[in-house]
């Protein structure tokens, strides 16, 4: 039985399209610092959201990270992107069942004695200071002494130790991954009230 030309080339095309996937699926498994730091410089991933991402950020995991599970990544940065943040009450927001979730809360940040280093392993923190500003210190997990051991109940542990701390603003969001301590929260001079949004992204193991 012959085929036409055209049944040929849709047949040459899905080849071409197979192929042209599994390269990618295998570059995005090779990410290193060069690469992944281009890819977020980028910032496909971002599809129109203007705000910066925190220097903090481990840009090879982010990349492997939102590689394994767009989708979800996407309907994060959507509600980041698209929800008046200004006007949206503290209080829980579902965004993707248990995958996706955000938090809203409004009221003083801590002293910096009252505030903890803290990780998790099931969910990654997207954390954005909608407005006023406080202090959010990181470090990777190794560096720290675990004070509290991983509740997989609370999905935390909690941590001692020391790292670099940034200035949170409305200009740009932090994210977290597993081997990332952090410690936020922390109050900034002047600035009495401090609302935040956190999204709640699962890991993809």
């Amino acid at each position: 039985m012959k085929h036409s030309p055209a049944y040929k080339n849709l047949a040459l095309l899905a080849v071409f399209l197979f192929f042209a996937a599994d390269i990618a699926s295998a570059q995005q498994q090779d990410w290193n610092a060069k690469s992944a730091k281009t890819w977020v410089k980028d910032r496909v991933w971002a599809n129109g959201l203007k705000l910066k991402l925190n220097s903090s950020t481990n840009n090879i995991e982010f990349a492997k990270q939102y590689a394994a599970n767009k989708a979800l990544w996407d309907k994060a940065f959507e509600f980041l992107r698209d929800r008046n943040l200004d006007l949206l009450p503290p209080g829980k927001y579902p965004i993707d069942g248990d995958n996706v979730f955000a938090s809203v809360t409004e009221g003083p940040s801590k002293e910096f004695e009252q505030s903890a280093w803290e990780s998790h392993q099931n969910y990654i923190d997207l954390q954005y200071v909608i407005s006023g500003k406080e202090k959010i210190g990181v470090a990777p997990v190794q560096s720290l002494t675990v004070t509290q051991p991983y509740d997989a109940a609370k999905d935390g542990a909690n941590y001692s130790g020391d790292g670099k701390y940034y200035t949170a603003t409305p200009d740009e969001f932090f994210l977290f991954f597993p081997g990332d301590g952090h410690r936020p929260n922390i109050k900034v001079g002047g600035y009495d009230k401090v609302k935040k949004l956190v999204i709640k992204i699962r890991v993809a193991k």
